[in-house]
């Protein structure tokens, strides 16, 4: 039984992200696999790619065959290199983890200097109200 280390296709049109999966060679792209071992996600930038190392060096070693694109990301990511005992490749680059809302949101406030909690302007009691309606209305009455 011939294995392939490949990608399997997830995610909609225009929004694709993928698996890297250990399979029978037999099966359909997004067919049953033997084992996942990764991911890769194309649209991100940088591109998102996380491989397990020992699983991979595992298949490698074992003889299961690499397609060309999943061969690409295993030299990206140097478990290629390590397989084949050729120096290792330059660092990948990863995307800088997102700054928390929560601590912008306080700093902002503390910069806007010191928010209260009370409305701008007085609520209008419902007394009040109603005497303003009465007022308006006896005043159309007067002139018309």
């Amino acid at each position: 039984m011939a294995v392939k280390i490949k990608l399997k296709r997830l995610g909609k049109i225009r929004s694709p992200h993928y698996r890297i999966v250990v399979a029978d060679s037999r099966t359909r792209r997004d067919g049953r696999a033997i084992e996942e071992i990764g991911l890769y996600h194309p649209v991100q930038n940088p591109s998102r790619i996380e491989v397990n190392s020992e699983r991979a060096q595992y298949w490698l070693g074992v003889g299961a065959q690499p397609t060309e694109p999943v061969l690409a990301i295993l030299k990206v990511t140097g478990d290629w290199q390590k397989f084949k005992g050729l120096p290792a490749p330059a660092p990948m680059l990863t995307a800088e983890p997102k700054a928390d809302t929560s601590g912008l949101f306080e700093a902002a406030v503390n910069a806007a200097g010191e928010a209260k909690g009370e409305a701008i302007t007085p609520k209008a009691k419902k007394s009040e109200k109603k005497d303003e309606a009465e007022a308006a209305e006896s005043a159309e009455s007067t002139e018309a």
